[in-house]
C-alpha cells in the first residue's frame, strides 16, 4: 500500500479525521459520543490557525489512512495530538512514518520536549512511542468517555536525546 502524506488541511478532512477518531474507539474501545465530540472541539480549535508543518495527512485511494498532528503548547514544548491510523492501514509502516515526520518537524522546529496523552492498552502504539524515546510520565483513571481507562500521558525530552 502506498500513501501519500500531506501537510496542508484540505475540505474534508477534518470531518474525515473526526469520523475515524469515534468510530475506530467507539468499536474497539466502547468510547461514547463525548469522546468524538472532544476531538472534534479540540480538532477544529487547532485547525483554524493550521502552521506549516504541524499535521500529517496520509491518504489511500482517496480516503484518509492516517493522521498525526503537533500542537504548540507553550515555549518549546508541544503535544503529539490525533495520532491515528485506519485499521486496514494498520501494520504496514504508516504509524511510524507519521510519527516520524511528526518527531523530524519537532527537532527541526527546536522544540525540547513533547508530550502525549493516550490510555492503558493500545499496546502498539505504545511500543512506537517508546521506540521513539517516549516514556511513561503518569496514569490515572478515567470514565469521561463511558468505560473505566488508565489514561496515560507519555514526554520525550527532545534536548536530551
Amino acid at each position: 500500500m502506498h500513501s501519500r502524506i500531506v501537510t496542508v488541511p484540505w475540505p474534508g478532512m477534518a470531518g474525515e479525521v473526526i469520523a475515524l477518531h469515534g468510530a475506530y474507539y467507539a468499536a474497539h474501545w466502547s468510547l461514547d459520543l463525548g469522546f468524538e465530540l472532544q476531538v472534534a472541539q479540540e480538532l477544529c480549535a487547532f485547525l483554524r490557525h493550521p502552521a506549516p508543518d504541524r499535521l500529517w495527512a496520509a491518504g489511500v485511494a482517496g480516503n484518509l489512512a492516517g493522521f498525526i498532528a503537533l500542537q504548540p503548547v507553550a515555549g518549546a514544548e508541544a503535544r503529539l495530538r490525533w495520532f491515528i491510523v485506519r485499521p486496514g492501514a494498520q501494520g504496514q509502516g504508516l504509524g511510524r512514518r507519521l510519527l516520524h515526520l511528526a518527531l523530524g518537524q519537532a527537532r527541526a522546529a527546536g522544540l525540547t520536549r513533547l508530550h502525549l496523552w493516550t490510555f492503558a492498552g493500545l499496546d502498539a502504539a505504545r511500543a512506537l512511542y517508546e521506540r521513539a524515546g517516549f516514556h511513561l510520565t503518569q496514569e490515572e483513571p478515567s470514565e469521561r468517555w463511558g468505560p473505566r481507562l488508565v489514561e496515560q500521558r507519555f514526554d520525550l525530552d527532545l534536548a536530551h536525546g
